[in-house]
């Protein structure tokens, strides 16, 4: 896998409202996250951090500019770009629809048009890299939420993205399966963005926190600078203030 910088310059994303109009969830936001990175979205219910991650791959509209390295994304160049993406939603059932382990990992690869072997070998590392080395063969809809979420991982890992978005990927979890994502994300040879409660996480990561609220970008750096920053953790909607 080789990491890839992602760069946003004055881009709004819109949703349909219940009138069926259209309104920008996200408003004027720009960022650039380096290659390599790992980039943790932080802010309140309804701070735009899943539709962000929903621009990136082109599933909502958006105005400015989205690129992916040197390739801007456009209507023309939206597939090439998607299979340099992936892509881990924080529902599991959103994104499992296969009988076994091994052919929901092996369903990306196989569309690659790539030699047997190198898709068996993808699945075998791609199960190895989330701790499930002898689940190939089970119903990943009879697994626990834990597992589900790592079998995700697993298929986003096993197409070799230069990219990968990770929707709440701690959300809900035990200790041990919440490790293992963490280890995952850590280790990914990727550029790696999260939307996510999970402010343990970022700081555990090392990760750059890009804090949302109402759909503007209100800092980005550091994350133990940041995230040690009552002001700004209160203007994002994540502390209280004191009275």
């Amino acid at each position: 896998m080789n990491a890839a910088t992602l760069t946003l310059r004055d881009v709004s994303v819109y949703r349909a409202s219940e009138d069926g109009v259209r309104r920008p969830v996200i408003s004027g936001l720009s960022l650039r996250i380096p290659a390599g990175q790992r980039c943790m979205l932080v802010g309140p219910n309804g701070a735009g951090k899943t539709s962000l991650l929903l621009a990136l791959v082109g599933a909502l509209p958006f105005s400015g500019e989205i690129s992916l390295g040197e390739t801007a994304l456009c209507a023309k160049s939206l597939q090439a770009i998607r299979r340099r993406v992936g892509f881990v939603f924080a529902n599991p059932d959103e994104q499992l629809f296969c009988e076994t382990v091994s052919d929901e990992i092996a369903f990306g690869p196989r569309q690659l048009d790539l030699p047997q072997a190198e898709v068996e070998q993808r699945v075998q590392h791609a199960l190895n890299d989330v701790a499930l080395p002898h689940h190939a063969h089970k119903n990943p809809h009879q697994l626990s939420l834990g597992e589900q979420r790592r079998v995700a991982v697993a298929a986003a890992l096993a197409m070799h993205p230069e990219v990968i978005l990770f929707d709440e990927p701690t959300a809900n979890l035990d200790p041990v399966a919440r490790h293992t994502i963490l280890r995952v994300l850590a280790h990914a040879q990727a550029t790696v963005i999260m939307a996510s409660h999970d402010l343990q996480a970022a700081l555990a990561l090392g990760a750059t926190v890009a804090l949302l609220n109402d759909g503007r970008l209100l800092a980005c750096g550091d994350g133990r600078t940041l995230l040690a920053d009552d002001r700004l953790l209160i203007e994002a909607g994540l502390a209280l203030p004191d009275h």
